[in-house]
């Protein structure tokens, strides 16, 4: 350790590890070393030693639409991975995680409720929207725009112009995707300091935050508060109705059951049905509405939400911040009604996630209620199946989906993908060709956090080992049902018995060998998609 630059004196400091997802290809990263330094200032102020180490960060929105999706769920792992082996193999005291994109964010918290240091989260910060003729616009709108060329309701120039102002500097894309969701997640249950989740990446205060960061792990690393401390059931329940009450990312499910576990916290898919049923959506940010992240800030960002929530939110509960939710939510402040309605005239009267279940997903579907164009949707179509996303959007953009369809992709799931690729560009042909009322969408694979429209993913079991999805012909009818929460293939028990006798398993779709290990241990959606082997010891 002399060798690194240590002093007799810094052996007795506490070593905090300063992972960090810096990278110059990722636009939600690019920006992460000024605020790590920021970090380690922080850090040394308070009498600690910081070491800074790396992840790999996948950028969702550049893997989109081809075969670097693949590799977007599956890095969520192996960060989870690497953040153990660095803190393990060179005994931190406490670790500070600095991420902010898609898999990136809770790959960090994988590891940090499996090690149970002393650990706290500073993500980079929402992206400032762009500005297009006037409207604020971010990436999204750049895909729902192809499919408005495709369809002659814009001109290839105007998408050029659109394309050049939608993501204006570094950040998490401006919405309510993933990245942002899951920001705004971390807040919500304690693990970064309060509003560093929705100040934007280019500002004043995401760098005193980046500070703050610094001090308070060398104080929770001292008093050696681990990071379970924090994951309380009743954390995991706070951070569960604030998305809800957002209509985040689909993404997040995914992304809370695989911090449970690691956590040692038993969450299922009924714990998110049950609190959608009584949170309702009261945020209108896109793409569930027409504000961004920026504009949540302003109105008052996370303790304003929970603040809203009232006596729903678990109050009595601590925080990496030193002050308790009850404080946070106390000092909170609603200073935009638009933009942060009270629960008397919610956007949607039942939270923005569904949680589907019936012939066709037997262990559950997600559906983005929030981004939906009327509240109780109901859809009954033909389907037309597809065994890749590919051959989906080719039939999309080329007009061979019609009025009454229910197109299906399969075969897109953790193990059939393999690594659940997130389809936008279907979703997203859709909305643009002015579709979304005419047509549904059904997959056992995921969807974007920018996805909107009548979109059901996650269906479980995937149709890599056989469910219902694989069973699925062309012409059968589907039913989807946001007002029951069903989906349905209206087909006699019989006929789906004797259409599974006929059913083999298909060869993969991949030679890679990582995908293929993957594929192997990889479990299923309605439980996180997380990894297991014969020797896992279950917590």
């Amino acid at each position: 350790m002399r060798a690194v630059g240590l002093k007799d004196e810094d052996f007795a400091k506490p070593f905090i590890g300063v992972a960090s997802s810096y990278s110059e290809v990722v636009p939600g990263h690019v920006h992460l070393r000024p605020l790590v330094r920021q970090v380690k200032r922080g850090i040394t102020d308070a009498g600690g030693v910081p070491f800074e180490f790396n992840t790999i960060a996948v950028d969702d929105g550049l893997a989109m639409g081809h075969e670097g999706m693949r590799y977007s769920l599956p890095s969520r792992e192996v960060i989870a991975d690497s953040v153990e082996i660095m803190a393990r193999a060179h005994a931190f005291d406490g670790l500070v995680l600095l991420s902010n994109c898609d898999k990136i964010t809770p790959g960090m918290l994988m590891a940090a409720a499996r090690l149970d240091l002393p650990s706290i989260l500073l993500t980079g910060g929402p992206m400032k929207a762009g500005i297009f003729r006037g409207q604020k616009v971010g990436l999204i709108h750049i895909f729902e725009a192809v499919g408005k060329v495709n369809k002659g309701k814009m001109s290839v120039e105007e998408l050029l112009e659109l394309e050049r102002a939608a993501c204006p500097g570094p950040g998490a894309c401006s919405g309510l995707f993933t990245a942002n969701s899951m920001a705004i997640i971390s807040e919500s249950m304690g693990l970064s300091l309060p509003y560093s989740s929705t100040a934007l990446a280019k500002s004043r205060r995401r760098v005193k935050l980046a500070y703050e960061t610094g001090l308070r792990s060398v104080d929770l690393a001292r008093r050696r508060i681990g990071c379970r401390t924090f994951l309380s059931r009743e954390a995991f329940e706070n951070a569960i109705m604030v998305d809800m009450a957002l209509g985040g990312s689909t993404n997040t499910v995914l992304h809370l059951l695989a911090i449970s576990r690691e956590a040692g916290v038993d969450l299922n898919l009924d714990d998110f049905d049950r609190l959608s049923r009584v949170i309702p959506h009261i945020a209108p940010i896109y793409p569930g509405g027409a504000f961004m992240v920026e504009d949540l800030h302003l109105a008052g960002g996370v303790p304003a939400i929970m603040k809203r929530l009232g006596g729903r939110v678990h109050t009595e509960l601590p925080t990496v911040s030193g002050l308790t939710v009850k404080k946070i939510v106390k000092e909170g402040t609603v200073r935009r009604k638009n933009v942060i309605r009270s629960l008397l005239s919610p956007v949607h009267a039942e939270g923005g996630l569904l949680v589907l279940r019936g012939s066709l997903a037997p262990d559950g579907a997600l559906m983005k209620a929030s981004a939906l164009s009327q509240e109780g949707y109901m859809f009954e179509g033909t389907a037309m199946v597809f065994e890749g996303e590919e051959e989906a959007s080719a039939a999309i953009t080329r007009g061979k989906v019609t009025e009454g369809t229910v197109v299906v992709i399969r075969y897109e799931g953790p193990k059939g993908g393999p690594g659940m690729r997130e389809m936008l560009s279907p979703t997203s042909a859709i909305v643009g060709m002015g579709m979304d009322k005419e047509v549904a969408l059904v997959t056992d694979g995921r969807f974007s956090g920018g996805t909107r429209g009548p979109a059901v993913g996650h269906v479980a079991p995937e149709a890599a080992v056989g469910g219902p999805i694989a069973l699925v012909r062309d012409g059968d009818m589907i039913q989807v049902s946001a007002k029951e929460r069903r989906l349905d293939v209206m087909l006699e028990r019989e006929e789906l018995e004797r259409r599974r006798k006929e059913w083999t398993p298909r060869p993969p779709k991949t030679h890679s060998e990582l995908l293929l290990r993957y594929a192997a241990q990889v479990g299923p959606a309605n439980e996180g998609c997380v990894l297991t082997s014969p020797l896992t010891i279950h917590k």
